[in-house]
C-alpha cells in the first residue's frame, strides 16, 4: 500500500492519490508511516505524498492531516527514529502548518500544552513545530474556539502561552522551551509571563543547567524587559551565594554540602561571560544594568549588590564603552559604603532604624576570593580596580607635615578605608593569579618612581607586603626591581628608604638583585646631590643590618621575618657567613669615607651605627674603633683643659655661610649607645667563654666619657663663650655660630646625663654628676628662650628634640617616682631635690609621646621597634598616672609657686598625649595596655576583665580629679588642668562599648556636671559639651537634649523683641551669659546639623526603596504603611528639631559666626523639609492618603517657625543697619570705614536670600501635595510677603546723603526720646509648643 501511495504521488495531478487515501482507513496510515519511519527509508517522500493527497480545503483531509500530524509527533518524541529522519519529518510538519485551518491549530497546539503539563514528552524534540504552530495562529484573523469562548488568532496564541506558564515543566525542557519563545511573536505582557516562568524555574534546576538558561533567556530578553531578566540572575545567584556561605560555615564538619564550592563557582563565572557576551551584541542590556546597580546605590543597597553582581561589573570593564561607568559606579559605592557606615556607628538613632548590612569591601575581597575558580575576565577588572582606588584616595601631600596613616580602624576616614581596600584587592590577587603577579609590581614600582614628590606610603606598604608574602616567586622579576634601583639616587630620601626596607627580603633570596643595588650605590656614594648621598649611606646602613656575619648574637628585633623555608635558596649555600664579613667589612670601609661629609650624611651615619652594631654584633670592633678615632679628632686629651672639647673644629666656616660640620652631640649620643650594649651584650659572654680579646677601645672610650663628664661639670659658660652677654641673634655670623655651639653643648649635657645614670649603679656621686650637667643644661636653656623672646624670630624658638632615648627617660621616671628601694633613697634624694629636673624629665616623656604621633617613631635606639615603644609607652604612662593621682595639682600648687608648669599639670599633659598615641597606633593592643596601667592582683582574675571595664576604672579615677577641680573656688579653678580632663575622658570613653552600662553611666554622670556646675570658661564648656554630645548620641537621640539647650540659650541672651522679659530656664547651668553664644550656640547648631544629615539620609534611602518597589502595586503599598517605622522616625525627629529652632529664632544672637549659622542650618531644615514632602509626592496613594503625624508637623512649620524666620531675618537686617549708621569717626575716614562695613553686611546676609528661596520652595510643593492629596496642608502658612533684592540706586545715595547732612544731630534727637519715651515692659508668655504625638 505504500509502495501505491508513493506512486500515486508521482502523477502531476492529485486527484487520484486523494480517491484511493479517501478509501483507506486512518488507522491503517499509522503503522505505514511508523514503519517507513523506522526503517529509515523513504519517510519524508511517504508523508509528503499523504500532505498532497490530503487538500486542508477538505474537512476529511484536515483531519487526516491532524492524525498524521500527531503520529509524527508521537514518533519522534518515542526516540526510535534515527536523528536525520527525525529532522526531515519535523522539517516537513514545519512547512505544511500553516496550510491548516485555524481550529485545528488551536487542537494540535492543545496537545502540545497538554503534553507539556503531563510531562509527557520523552526527548522535547518535537517542540521545535511549537512556535511555527503559534505563529500560524496569528495570522488567522476568524474567530477560533477555544474553550467556551470565541477568540480570535493573537488571543488565542496569549491564552495558550499563560496555560502554558502557568503549568508545571519538566526540568530536562526548561531550556528547550525558553529556546522555543525566542521564535515565537511575543507581546510586552507576554515577554513578562515568560520570564517571570523561567526565572521561577532557576531554584529547581542543577546547577550545571543554570548557564544554557541564562544563555538562551539573554537571547529572549531582546523582545523587551532587559531589566527584569538581569534582576532576576543577579537575585538567583546573590540568594544562591548566601545559602552557600550558611552551609560551609553551619557544615565544616559534614562531608556532603549540598553545593561544592568550586562547581558553584565554574557555573557562575561561565554565566557571567554569557552575559558580557550577550552585553556587546546589545548595549541596551548594559545600559540596563547599570541603571539596575545605580538605583540600588540610592535605596537598600545590600540587596543589589553582592559578590556576583561585582564580578559581573568588572568583567563589563572589558567593554571599553561601559569602562570608566563601571569603575565610576564602584568608586562612587565603594565611598558610600564606608560613609553609611560611619554615620551607622556614630548614631544610635540610626542604628535603632536601619539594620546592619555587609560593607562593599568584604564583598570584593570574596570575588579575589572566587576569582580563583578560572575568573580570568573578572581578574583584570579587580587589577584596575585596586589601582584606580590607590590612585583616587591615597594620602595627599600636606605642606611642611608628613601625613601618617593610623593603625586603628574606626579613626580612618572613608576615603582612608577605600585606599586600603585597594591595597588588599591588589595584595590577594597577587597572591592568587601567577599570570597577572608582573603586571601588579610593574605598576607599584612604577609609582613609586614617578610619583616621587607626592606621598607614596601607602605603595610603598603594598610592595612590602607583597615580597613579604612571597620572595621566591618575585625572584622571576628581578629585572624590574633593578631597574628600580637605577632611579635610586633622584628619589626622595623617604622614598629610598621605604622601597630599601620593601625589597630587603629579596636581597637575601637574589644575588643578582643584591649586587646591582650595591652598584648603584657605590655610585649614589660619590653623586653631586645631597640626598643621594644620605640615601647610600641609608641603602648601606641597611644591608649591614640584615646580612649576619658568623658568630653575631641572635637578634630577636630582625625587621621582617621571612619563612626559613623561602630563605634556604642561596643564602647559605654561595654566600656563606665568611663572605658576609668581608662583604660587610667592605661597605664598613665605604661609609668611613663619608665621615669626611656634610653634617646631614654623618648624622644619618650615627643615628644608623647602633642598630647595625645590635643586629651583627661581630661589627663591633670595626663600628667602635671607627667612632673612637671620629671622637678623638674633637677631644682635647690634656686632662685640665676646659671645655673638653674643640667645638670650634666642628662648625664650618664658608665666606659668610656658616653650618654645622660636625654633629658632635649626635656622634657622642652613638658612641654612649654602642658602649652600654656593647658591654651588657658582649663582655659577659667573653668572660664566660674566657677570651681574652682587644678591649682598648672599650676601656678607652669610657676614660673620655668619664673625662668629658667630669671637665663639662667644672667648665662655665664662659668657657664655651656662651654666656649671657654672648650675641645669639640670627641674623649675624657669630649669633649663628653661637647658636649652634650652645645646641651642641645642651646635646653634650643631655647624653652625658644619660650615660651618668646608666653606669651609675645608684651612686649617689653619679646622680650629683647627673644634676650638674642638667643645670649647665638648664643655663644654656633659659638664655637661649631669653634671647628668643627678645629678638621675635620664629626660627630661634624651634625647639629641638632631646637626646634621651625612650627606654632612659621611662627608666628615669620610674626611679623618681615609683623607686622606693631603701638603698637607693639617699643618692635619689639628690636628683628629687630638684624639682626643675623632674619637671624637665616629665617634659622630655611629653616631647617624646608628641614626636611619636607626629612621626609615627621616636628618635634614639628602638624608636623605630613597635614594642618597645608599646613598652616604653607603657611604662611611662603608670608612672605618670601615679604621680598624677598621688600628689594633686592643687596640693603641688598650693606649696611653691614656681614658674612654667606644675609636674601634676605635665603629668596630667603627658596622659592625655598617652592615651590617644595609644589608640592612634595601638588599637588593636589597648587590653594589654589598659593592663599594664592596672595594680596587679590576682592573675586568674585579670584575664577576664574586658576593656570596657579596665577603661570605666580609669575613668573613675579622672572623674574624682575633675570633681575635686569643680568643688574649688571660681577664682582657684584651674582652666587648663580642667580642659586636659576632659580630654582624657574624651579618649578613654572611646574605649567604652557603645552599649554597655559602664558608657550609660558616663553619660548620666557627663550630663549632671553639665547641670550642676556653671564655669564662665569657653573653652572648658566647650569641651565638655562635646563630651557630652559625643556620649549622648552613642546612647541615645540627642534632639530633645538640643531643645533644651536652645531654651537655656534664649533665656540667657534674651529675645529679639526688646519688650518681652524672658522666664529663664535652667535645665544645664553650664549655659550662662558668658558661654551661651557663641560657644554653646554653635555647638548646638552643628549638632543639629549632623542630625539634619541624618534625616536627609534616611529619606534619600526611603526615596531609593521605593523606586526600587515598582514590581506590583501590593509591594508598593506595603512599603510604605501609615505606621512605617523609618517614616515616623523622621517626622518625629524633625519635629524636634523644628522646636529647638524655634526657640533660636526668637533669640537676640549677636552678629557674626551665630548668626550665619543659624541662617545656614535653617536653610537646611526646609531643604529636608521640602525632601519630605517631595517623598509623599512619590509614594501617595489614594487609598491610604497622608499620615496625620505628617499634617501635625506641617501644621507646626507653618505657626511656629516660618513666622519667625522673617522676624529674625528683619531682626538680622536691622543690626547690620544700625553697626552700619554708628561705623565712622573723622570724615575722612568715614567713606572707607563704611564701604569696608558694606562689604562685611554684604557677605554676612548672603545666607538670608537662601533662606527665602528655601522656605519658597517648601510651601511650593506643599501646594502641589495638597492638590493631589485634597487636604488643605497651607491653612497654617502665612503666605510671605513679596521681597525685592533689587538694590534701587536712586533711594541708597539719597539715604546716604541723609546720613551725611544729620552728622551728630542723629545722637541727640535719640537722647531726647529717649527720654520722654519709657518702653513698656511685656511678661514673655512662654510659647507652648504643640506635641506631634
Amino acid at each position: 500500500m505504500d509502495q501505491k501511495i508513493l506512486s500515486l504521488a508521482a502523477e502531476k495531478t492529485p486527484d487520484r492519490l486523494q480517491e484511493f487515501l479517501q478509501t483507506v482507513k486512518e488507522d491503517d496510515l499509522a503503522p505505514l508511516l511508523q514503519n517507513q519511519a523506522v526503517k529509515g527509508r523513504a519517510a519524508g517522500a511517504f508523508l509528503r505524498a499523504i500532505f498532497r493527497g490530503s487538500p486542508c480545503s477538505e474537512k476529511a483531509g484536515a483531519l487526516r492531516r491532524l492524525k498524521i500530524y500527531t503520529c509524527c509527533i508521537q514518533l519522534v518524541e518515542s526516540g526510535d527514529l534515527q536523528k536525520e529522519v527525525a529532522s526531515e519529518i519535523i522539517g516537513l510538519l514545519m512547512m505544511e502548518a500553516h496550510n491548516f485551518p485555524g481550529p485545528l491549530l488551536v487542537e494540535l497546539a492543545n496537545e502540545f500544552v497538554g503534553a507539556i503539563k503531563e510531562g509527557n514528552l520523552m526527548n522535547g524534540k518535537s517542540l521545535e513545530l511549537l512556535p511555527i504552530i503559534l505563529t500560524a495562529l496569528i495570522t488567522k484573523k476568524e474567530n477560533l474556539v477555544y474553550g467556551k469562548d470565541e477568540l480570535s488568532g493573537e488571543e488565542c496564541k496569549k491564552q495558550l502561552i499563560n496555560t502554558l506558564c502557568s503549568g508545571r515543566w519538566d526540568r530536562q525542557y526548561v531550556v528547550q522551551l525558553t529556546s522555543m519563545f525566542k521564535d515565537v511573536p511575543l507581546t510586552a505582557e507576554e515577554v513578562d509571563v515568560v520570564m517571570e516562568k523561567v526565572l521561577k524555574m532557576f531554584s529547581k534546576l542543577n546547577l550545571q543547567e543554570i548557564p544554557p538558561l541564562v544563555y538562551q533567556l539573554l537571547i529572549l530578553s531582546s523582545k523587551g524587559n532587559r531589566k527584569r531578566v538581569l534582576e532576576g540572575i543577579v537575585a538567583f545567584f546573590n540568594e544562591l551565594d548566601k545559602q552557600h556561605n550558611e552551609e560551609q560555615s553551619g557544615n565544616e564538619l559534614l562531608d556532603l554540602v549540598t553545593m561544592p564550592s568550586g562547581e558553584l563557582r565554574h557555573v557562575e563565572g561561565t554565566v557571567i561571560l554569557h552575559i558580557v557576551f550577550a552585553i556587546k551584541l546589545d548595549c541596551e542590556l548594559g545600559r540596563e544594568l547599570l541603571k539596575h546597580l545605580k538605583a540600588g546605590q540610592q535605596g537598600d543597597f545590600g540587596n543589589n549588590v553582592c559578590p556576583f553582581s561585582i564580578a559581573l561589573l568588572l568583567s563589563i570593564t572589558r567593554i571599553q564603552r561601559f569602562e570608566e561607568q563601571v569603575f565610576d559606579l564602584l568608586k562612587s559605592s565603594i565611598v558610600k559604603s564606608f560613609k553609611d557606615l560611619q554615620l551607622l556607628q556614630g548614631s544610635k538613632f540610626l542604628q535603632n532604624l536601619v539594620p546592619h548590612r555587609s560593607c562593599v569591601s568584604t564583598m570584593i575581597l570574596e570575588v579575589v576570593k572566587n576569582s580563583v575558580h578560572s575568573w580570568d575576565h573578572v581578574t583584570q577588572g579587580l587589577v584596575e580596580l585596586g589601582f584606580i582606588l590607590m590612585d583616587s584616595y591615597g594620602p595627599k601631600k600636606i605642606l611642611d607635615e608628613k601625613a601618617i596613616e593610623t593603625s586603628s580602624g574606626l579613626s580612618r576616614t572613608p576615603k582612608q578605608h577605600a585606599c586600603n581596600l585597594g591595597a588588599n584587592i591588589l595584595l590577594e590577587t597577587f597572591k592568587i593569579h601567577e599570570m597577572i603577579r608582573q603586571e601588579i609590581l610593574e605598576q607599584v614600582l612604577n609609582r613609586v618612581v614617578t610619583r616621587a614628590s607626592s606621598p607614596i606610603s601607602h605603595f610603598l606598604d603594598l610592595l612590602s607586603n607583597i615580597i613579604m608574602c612571597s620572595p621566591l616567586v618575585l625572584q622571576s622579576c628581578s629585572s624590574k626591581v633593578t631597574e628600580t634601583f637605577d632611579y635610586l639616587s633622584f628619589l626622595p630620601l623617604q622614598t629610598v628608604q621605604g622601597l630599601l626596607k620593601a625589597v630587603q627580603p629579596l636581597l637575601r633570596v637574589s644575588m643578582s638583585i643584591r649586587d646591582s643595588l650595591i652598584l648603584v650605590l657605590r655610585k649614589s656614594m660619590f653623586a653631586s646631590r645631597l640626598d643621594a648621598r644620605k640615601s647610600a649611606v641609608a641603602g648601606f646602613l641597611l644591608l649591614l643590618k640584615n646580612f649576619k656575619v658568623l658568630g653575631s648574637l641572635s637578634s630577636s628585633q630582625c625587621s621582617q621575618s621571612i619563612g626559613v623555608s623561602q630563605v634556604q635558596v642561596d643564602v647559605h649555600s654561595r654566600y656563606n657567613s665568611v663572605a658576609n664579613e668581608t662583604f660587610c667589612l667592605e661597605i664598613l670601609d665605604s661609609l668611613r669615607r663619608c665621615l669626611g661629609q656634610q653634617a646631614d650624611v654623618r648624622l644619618m651615619l650615627y643615628e644608623g651605627f647602633f642598630d647595625v652594631l645590635r643586629r651583627n654584633s661581630r661589627l663591633a670592633n670595626s663600628i667602635m674603633y671607627t667612632l673612637l678615632s671620629q671622637l678623638k679628632q674633637f677631644y682635647e686629651p690634656q686632662p685640665d683643659v676646659l671645655p673638653p672639647l674643640k667645638l670650634e673644629a666642628c662648625i664650618l666656616t664658608q665666606g659668610d655661610q656658616i653650618s654645622l660640620q660636625e654633629p658632635l652631640d649626635h656622634l657622642l649620643c652613638c658612641i654612649q649607645h654602642c658602649l652600654a650594649w656593647y658591654k651588657r651584650k658582649v663582655i659577659p659572654l667573653q668572660q664566660e667563654e674566657e677570651e681574652e680579646e682587644e678591649e682598648g677601645f672599650y676601656q678607652d672610650l669610657d676614660d673620655m666619657l668619664e673625662s668629658i663628664t667630669n671637665r663639662m661639670i667644672k667648665s662655665e659658660l664662659e668657657d664655651f663663650e656662651l654666656d649671657k652677654s654672648a650675641d645669639f641673634s640670627q641674623s649675624t655670623g657669630i649669633g649663628i655660630k653661637n647658636n649652634i655651639c650652645a645646641f651642641l653643648v645642651m646635646g653634650v649635657c643631655e647624653v652625658l646625663i644619660e650615660y651618668n645614670f646608666s653606669i651609675s649603679n645608684f651612686s649617689k656621686n653619679k646622680f650629683e654628676a647627673v644634676l650638674s650637667l642638667f643645670m649647665c643644661y638648664k643655663k644654656l636653656s633659659d638664655i637661649l628662650n631669653e634671647k628668643a623672646g627678645k629678638s621675635k624670630t620664629k626660627t630661634a624658638n624651634k625647639t629641638h628634640d632631646s637626646f634621651l632615648s625612650m627606654n632612659f627617660v621611662s627608666d628615669l621616671l620610674t626611679a623618681l617616682f615609683r623607686d622606693s628601694t631603701q638603698s637607693h633613697e639617699e643618692s635619689l634624694s639628690v636628683l628629687r631635690s630638684s624639682n626643675e629636673f623632674m619637671r624637665y624629665a616629665v617634659s622630655v616623656a611629653l616631647q617624646k609621646v608628641q614626636q611619636l604621633k607626629k612621626t609615627g617613631h621616636v628618635s634614639g635606639p628602638g624608636g623605630q621597634n613597635p614594642e618597645k615603644i608599646f613598652q616604653n609607652l607603657c611604662n611611662i604612662t603608670r608612672v605618670l598616672l601615679w604621680r598624677y593621682t598621688s600628689i594633686p595639682t592643687s596640693v603641688e600648687e598650693s606649696g611653691k609657686k614656681e614658674k612654667g608648669k606644675s609636674i601634676s599639670l605635665l603629668c596630667l599633659e603627658g596622659l592625655q598625649e598617652t592615651f590617644s598615641a595609644m589608640q592612634q597606633f595601638c588599637q588593636p593592643r589597648i587590653s594589654l595596655f589598659l593592663q599594664a596601667l592596672d595594680v596587679p592582683n590576682n592573675e586568674g582574675e585579670e584575664v577576664e576583665v574586658s576593656v570596657t571595664q579596665r577603661a570605666a576604672f580609669q575613668i573613675r579615677q579622672f572623674q574624682r580629679s575633675l570633681l575635686n577641680l569643680l568643688s574649688s573656688q571660681e577664682e582657684d579653678f584651674n582652666s587648663k588642668e580642667a580642659l586636659l580632663l576632659v580630654s582624657v575622658l574624651s579618649s578613654l570613653s572611646k574605649l567604652l562599648e557603645p552599649s554597655s552600662p559602664q558608657l550609660v553611666q558616663m553619660l548620666s554622670w557627663t550630663s549632671k556636671i553639665c547641670k550642676e556646675n556653671s564655669r564662665e570658661d569657653a573653652s572648658f564648656c566647650k569641651g565638655l559639651m562635646n563630651l557630652l554630645f559625643s556620649l549622648h548620641v552613642l546612647c541615645k537621640n540627642p534632639v530633645t537634649l538640643l531643645r533644651d539647650l536652645s531654651q537655656d540659650i534664649h533665656g540667657h541672651l534674651g529675645d529679639i523683641d526688646q519688650d518681652i522679659e524672658m522666664e529663664k530656664t535652667n535645665h544645664f547651668a553650664m549655659v550662662n551669659l558668658r558661654t551661651a553664644a557663641p560657644t554653646v550656640c554653635l555647638l548646638v547648631l552643628s549638632q543639629a546639623e549632623k542630625v539634619l544629615e541624618e534625616v536627609d539620609w534616611l529619606i534619600t534611602k526611603l526615596k531609593g526603596q521605593v523606586s526600587q518597589e515598582t514590581i506590583s502595586e501590593e509591594a508598593s503599598s506595603q512599603a510604605t504603611l501609615p505606621n512605617h517605622p523609618i517614616e515616623k522616625a523622621i517626622i518625629m525627629q524633625l519635629g524636634t528639631l523644628l522646636t529647638f529652632f524655634h526657640e533660636l529664632v526668637q533669640t537676640a544672637l549677636p552678629s557674626g559666626s551665630c548668626v550665619d549659622t543659624l541662617l545656614k542650618d535653617l536653610c537646611k531644615m526646609y531643604t529636608i523639609l521640602t525632601a519630605l514632602v517631595r517623598y509623599y509626592l512619590q509614594v501617595y496613594r489614594s487609598s491610604r492618603g497622608i499620615p496625620k503625624i505628617m499634617e501635625k508637623l506641617v501644621k507646626l512649620s507653618g505657626s511656629h517657625l516660618t513666622p519667625l524666620c522673617y522676624s529674625f531675618i528683619s531682626y538680622v537686617q536691622n543690626k547690620k543697619t544700625k553697626s552700619l549708621k554708628h561705623t565712622g569717626g573723622k570724615k575722612k575716614e568715614k567713606t572707607a570705614v563704611v564701604a569696608m562695613a558694606m562689604a562685611r553686611v554684604l557677605r554676612e546676609t548672603k545666607a538670608i536670600p537662601n533662606l527665602i528661596f528655601a522656605i519658597e520652595q517648601y510651601e511650593k510643593f506643599l501646594i502641589h501635595l495638597s492638590k493631589r492629596s485634597k487636604v488643605n496642608l497651607m491653612q497654617h502658612m502665612k503666605l510671605s510677603t513679596s521681597r525685592d533684592f533689587k538694590i534701587k540706586g536712586n533711594i541708597l545715595d539719597m539715604v546716604l546723603r541723609e546720613e551725611e547732612e544729620e552728622g551728630n544731630e542723629e545722637d541727640t534727637a535719640s537722647e531726647r526720646e529717649g527720654q520722654n519715651k519709657e518702653p513698656a515692659k511685656k511678661k514673655r508668655k512662654k510659647n507652648e509648643m504643640p506635641e506631634l504625638m
